[in-house]
């Protein structure tokens, strides 16, 4: 898998770096995907100092991600954006390999 196959766009790169500059304990965001939710499967976002060994790091504009290779076959294609609307704002992933989703958008099935 390669870094290309997961992107990050132009404002959720910003909101990274804004949290990160934010928590002295963290240079970096995670987004990985465990089992529960509605849907079979759910996104997990959190700040975190340091990668492990085997993350994938994908980098824009100053934001680093970092993916657990377990994680890493579940959002392969997709884009990391992040929305800021009059409801909320929310981190979101757009997933190719998502055969359905629940209406937040935080969980989905493959």
């Amino acid at each position: 898998m390669t870094e290309a196959s997961i992107t990050i766009s132009s404002s959720a790169a910003k909101r990274i770096v804004e949290l990160v500059n934010e928590d002295d304990n963290a240079d970096m965001f995670r987004v990985s995907v465990e089992g529960g939710g509605c849907s079979g499967f759910q996104y997990r976002f959190e700040l975190i100092k340091g990668a492990a060994p085997d993350d994938m790091l994908i980098e824009r504009d100053g934001a680093t991600v970092a993916i657990d290779p377990t994680s890493v076959p579940f959002i392969a294609g997709s884009e990391i954006d992040f929305i800021d609307e009059l409801i909320g704002a929310q981190f979101k992933i757009s997933n190719p390999n998502a055969t359905a989703s629940c209406g937040c958008g935080t969980s989905f099935s493959v």
